[in-house]
């Protein structure tokens, strides 16, 4: 099994724990709030891993070039907007359509990739990747009335629209990421993704505090209160950061991002054996055409 494959599975994983405390955060902060909490407290986990690796095993800390600020801080703004177009979508009343659109991210990665790095995509990985796009999105119009034709009926409603948008923004920002540590040179692709993941996580924690001052104030020092969850958020989100970074920095970021679908096997089975749901035939068919994806995206 390569490297790459363990390390997002488990970048999954911890990202499926992240969500879980942002969700309980948003009972005491905004959705921005919870958003800022994520990066503000990953900072210095993140420093000290990038430190950690310099000091303790031995590699050598990287010497940024503009290649390298171009493609992070890119890949930093990107990913924020991203963010914001899809949290944007929950104002909508179908924002089932938009939601649904954002799925995209992982072809529009497998796009970007080609245009921005010229990473090549093969015939059994694209397959792979479209078969798990259509098993998500059969998973998001699971528990709404939308269908095949409705979404194609929607393609250029707002709401389609912005989700597709926020696919290519989240597509950008993960070709970014990968750019960015690769730009770095050198052999040790764990400082590479250390090292962006920490100026990474700076800047954004920087842009989100000058915005929620602006436009949110108060939810700064909210956050700062609730710094006992908060905390645990920055650290399953720093541990999940410095995966997705490792794993693209050593692989095509559409492949990555692909198989980071795993995550919706880990909430599917929550779902069933801890809150004890019943699927319905749209999750099931959703499910077993993303694991299809990923056992075509492993074997290809």
């Amino acid at each position: 099994m390569e490297l790459w494959v363990p390390i997002t599975i488990f970048a999954a994983f911890c990202q499926n724990m992240r969500s879980a405390l942002q969700k309980h955060l948003r009972g005491r902060l905004s959705t921005s709030g919870a958003t800022f909490s994520r990066f503000f407290y990953a900072v210095p986990f993140a420093a000290l891993y990038a430190t950690g690796l310099a000091v303790l095993a031995g590699y050598p800390m990287p010497q940024p070039n503009g290649a390298f600020f171009g493609y992070a801080l890119l890949g930093g703004l990107t990913q924020i907007i991203a963010t914001a177009l899809l949290l944007y979508l929950f104002g909508f009343r179908n924002f089932a359509v938009g939601t649904t659109y954002s799925k995209t991210e992982t072809v529009q990665t497998a796009i970007f990739g080609i245009v921005i790095l010229g990473d090549p995509i093969g015939l059994g990985a694209s397959i792979a990747i479209l078969v798990s796009l259509v098993g998500v999105m059969a998973i998001s119009v699971a528990t709404t009335d939308i269908r095949a034709r409705n979404l194609l009926q929607s393609l250029t409603e707002k709401t389609a629209l912005i989700g597709i948008a926020s696919g290519a923004f989240f597509g950008i920002s993960a070709v970014s990421y990968r750019g960015a540590s690769l730009s770095l040179g050198g052999e040790g692709f764990l400082m590479q993704a250390a090292f962006t993941l920490a100026c990474v996580t700076v800047f954004q924690t920087l842009v989100m505090a000058v915005y929620m001052r602006l436009r949110e104030p108060g939810q700064v020092t909210a956050v700062f209160r609730a710094w006992r969850v908060s905390a645990w958020a920055g650290i399953t989100g720093m541990i999940a950061s410095a995966c997705w970074f490792t794993a693209m920095t050593i692989q095509n970021a559409a492949y990555v991002r692909a198989l980071g679908q795993v995550e919706l096997l880990f909430t599917f089975a929550a779902s069933i054996f801890l809150f004890h749901e019943r699927p319905n035939r749209f999750e099931v068919t959703g499910i077993a055409l993303v694991v299809a994806g990923i056992l075509l995206l492993l074997l290809h």
